[in-house]
């Protein structure tokens, strides 16, 4: 079945993030940002869907922008990693 997650990045122009994922296999069906910048974004979820939450977050992770610590791509793998924490949470 398909879920739905919002997540509010911190350090990024973007204000919310929103993804859905398959909680059986944990493919990224669609993601969806409000604010920052629309076409990096729209890349980004043009490169994504149809990929495994894991993946995605572990590729990521660690991405700055500027002279951030952090960026949309990191604050994405953070939402992903916590989508991930808390589904093995629950077995």
């Amino acid at each position: 079945m398909v879920q739905t997650f919002e997540y509010q990045p911190q350090g990024v122009c973007s204000r919310l993030m929103v993804f859905s994922i398959d909680d059986e296999t944990d493919i990224i069906t669609d993601f969806t940002v409000i604010g920052g910048c629309n076409g990096n974004l729209n890349g980004i979820k043009r490169l994504i869907i149809g990929m495994s939450a894991r993946d995605v977050a572990s590729k990521l992770s660690g991405t700055t922008c500027g002279y951030k610590s952090t960026s949309c791509p990191d604050q994405l793998s953070k939402a992903l990693e916590n989508y991930l924490a808390r589904k093995e949470n629950a077995k």
